[in-house]
Formats: structure tokens, C-alpha cells, sequence
């Protein structure tokens, strides 16, 4: 009789800041999600919200930029908690979904595509699109589900010029503050930063809405088991994205060269062209070709346009312009979605009523993964063309 084969032991996780810093942070595939940063348990990585940065940094002198004290002495929090960090994708799939990511699902596995809207007037009006975001947060606190959202609201208390559409992160615990968060502004905000403020309240049960990037962030840390600082994530929305800009283009290109201020900017949308509405009615159109000189560094390799590893990702895109195109991906983000059709507060279309934007979700989710160089991890780029 054959010997049982042994199992083999799972390798051991040693890797810290150093690797972090060499292989993800200065080799141009971090995005800035700061996922390392609100995951370090000693605090000594550091991040800077501005234009030109975005990026984690390493605050102590020991042992320079690129090594870390702690990393020596056998912390990983840091390399646990990053969604660009070696084999970060189908380690995130198997824990949501118990496989990996097939080479027809350029988009990420799902359950149910469909199209989705806010049934309360104030909700979509303050929403983008069809408002479904907001609905989904409101619903939740009124439910219990969650104490607080982590999301992205504006500077507007600065007084500064162009300070309403400066993206910050910020907590929100109730309906005002999440209608005050609502709308897209296509600037970055790595929403996880306001982790810190929810603990300190005492939420927690957070859902994080973010860019896809943010989204991969629980189920890594999930995965890679670092412990309690990943327990409060309890809903994960993305937002569909092929890149965000730099806050210097509402100075550098729309006041400079369209005469368009900021401050008199209503509500922006992006459809094949940059969309913009001015408060006093007036309506623009800028070629999207003219804001790539302020594609932020960060998402220049991102493979993820459709926020795969979210419970329910959701964007404006196709030609049903008043509903949310909604990917459900999890069956959390199933039994969310009934729920709120049940008590009335959405309402729901198949995702086949508007097959373009479909079509397009998976257009734009392979021309991202195509940005995945050869180099890095080969799990994004499954699906893809082989180059000959």
C-alpha cells in the first residue's frame, strides 16, 4: 500500500516593508489604496493626501526608506494588507468566491448584472447616475448592518479656491453625511484613510466604498489573516474605474485654458467625454485625451477596472444614464440588493436592457488588464491575448 502523500505546510509569510518597497511601492505598481498604512500596527508609514503624491512612506531613520525596524524583527502587517503585493488577485478570490478568476471573466466573477436606481427622489438627485451608492449606505445604518461608511467627501471647509472638489476620506455615520459624500469627482481619495477616525468612534462595522483598488483590500487582508485590523470591514462597494486624475487639472486645464473655476463646477460625468455641468446651467464637454497629462502614477498599471473583489460594484456606464450599471459579486451583495428591492428603497432592470454597457464593462476591464506588465504576478493578465 501507498503512504499517504503529506500535506504541504503553507510557506511562511515573512515578507515586510522591504519587499514591499522594492516590489510594489517603487516599481510602479502601487495605487495608493494605503491599505499598508492603516494596517501598521506601529505606525511608522506615513501618507501624504495630496497632488503628486499618494503613495506610502516609511516615517523612522534606522534603517533609511527602504527597510523597516520592525520588518527585521518579523512584522508583515504591511505586505499582508497590500492588494498589488505577489499572488494578491487569486488569493482574493478564493477566500470571496472559493475559486479563481477564469480566463472568460476579464471582469471578475459575478452572480447578477443589473441595472439599479434610487426610488427616493433626494437620494438620486444627490446620487451619480442612478444613485444606487447612497441608497445602498442609507439603507444599511437604517438596518443596523453597519455603524459608519467609509467614503469620500470634499474640502469645502478650507474656504480655499477649487476646495469643493479636493477629494478627502471621511466617515460617514448617517444619511446627511452620506448624501454629503455622494457624486463623483474622478479625483483620488484613498477612502481607507479615514479607518483610523472610525476606530477611534467606535464603529465596528464599517462598509468601505473605493476605487478597485481599495475593494481588494479586506479580502487580501482576509486571506493573508492579519488580524483585527481587517474584522471591521463588513460591506465592500466598488466603483468601476480605468483611472483617476490629479487635483491640479481643475486648475491646470479646466480654469486655465477652459475658463472653468472650480468653484462654479456643479456635477461632473464621464461618457466618452469629460462632462461637465456649471452651477448657473451651462454645459461642457472636454476630450478625455486632454486630461491623461494628469492621469495620477498610480494607475498606470491597475489591472482592475471592475472592482473584482467588491460585494457589489457598481458605475455609470452605457446608455441608460439614470441607472446604476450594478455587478453583484457575492452573496452578501445579493442579499443586500433583495433586501433593498423588497422594502422598495431601489428599483431594479436586467443588466441585458442596456447590452452596450455590458459590452463595454468588458472592453474597458481588458484594456486595464493589459496594463499589468509581464513582469509582476501573472494572475491579472489570465485571459488576455498572448504576445508573440
Amino acid at each position: 500500500m501507498t503512504e499517504p502523500a503529506t500535506p504541504q505546510k503553507r510557506e511562511r509569510w515573512s515578507f515586510q516593508w522591504k519587499e514591499l518597497y522594492e516590489e510594489v511601492i517603487t516599481s510602479g505598481l502601487c495605487t495608493g489604496c494605503a491599505g499598508c498604512v492603516i494596517s501598521c500596527p506601529h505606525d511608522v508609514i506615513g501618507y501624504k493626501h495630496e497632488p503628486g503624491q499618494y503613495k506610502p512612506f516609511h516615517l523612522e531613520d534606522e534603517l533609511g526608506a527602504s527597510n523597516c525596524l520592525h520588518g527585521e524583527k518579523g512584522c508583515t502587517s504591511c505586505t499582508r494588507a497590500c492588494p498589488r503585493f505577489r499572488s494578491w488577485e487569486p488569493e482574493a478570490d478564493e477566500h470571496l468566491h472559493g475559486r479563481v478568476r477564469e480566463a472568460g471573466e476579464t471582469a471578475g466573477i459575478y452572480k447578477d448584472i443589473l441595472l439599479t436606481r434610487a426610488t427616493e427622489d433626494a437620494v438620486y438627485d444627490c446620487g451619480q447616475d442612478g444613485g444606487l451608492v447612497s441608497a445602498i449606505l442609507i439603507w444599511c445604518l437604517d438596518n443596523d448592518i453597519i455603524d459608519g461608511a467609509l467614503v469620500s467627501g470634499t474640502e469645502n471647509a478650507s474656504g480655499e479656491p477649487g476646495a469643493g472638489w479636493k477629494a478627502r476620506p471621511m466617515v460617514a455615520t448617517n444619511r446627511a453625511e452620506v448624501l454629503q459624500g455622494a457624486g463623483s469627482r474622478y479625483t483620488y481619495s484613498a477612502n481607507t484613510m479615514a479607518y483610523p477616525e472610525a476606530r477611534e468612534r467606535g464603529l465596528e462595522r464599517l462598509a468601505l466604498v473605493g476605487m478597485s483598488c481599495q475593494t481588494s483590500i479586506a479580502p487580501v487582508m482576509w486571506h493573508r489573516k492579519i488580524g483585527k485590523v481587517s474584522k471591521p470591514f463588513k460591506l465592500n462597494i466598488g466603483l468601476l474605474c480605468s483611472k483617476s486624475f490629479d487635483d491640479a487639472m481643475f486648475e491646470e486645464l479646466f480654469w486655465v485654458k477652459y475658463g472653468l473655476h472650480p468653484d462654479d463646477i456643479a456635477k461632473m460625468n464621464i461618457k466618452g467625454v469629460f462632462q461637465i455641468h456649471m452651477k448657473n446651467g451651462d454645459y461642457h464637454e472636454i476630450n478625455l485625451k486632454e486630461c491623461h497629462a494628469w492621469t495620477r502614477d498610480g494607475c498606470n498599471h491597475c489591472p482592475d477596472f471592475a472592482a473584482e473583489h467588491a460585494d457589489i460594484s457598481t458605475g455609470g456606464i452605457g446608455d441608460a444614464t439614470d441607472w446604476t450599471l450594478t455587478i453583484v459579486r457575492t452573496e452578501l451583495g445579493r442579499a443586500v440588493i433583495d433586501a433593498m428591492v423588497t422594502d422598495g428603497v431601489i428599483e431594479t432592470r436586467p443588466g441585458d436592457d442596456d447590452p452596450g454597457a455590458i459590452a463595454l464593462m468588458q472592453k474597458l476591464a481588458e484594456k486595464s488588464r493589459s496594463r499589468w506588465p509581464d513582469w509582476a504576478a501573472g494572475d491579472a493578465r489570465v485571459g488576455l491575448p498572448t504576445k508573440r
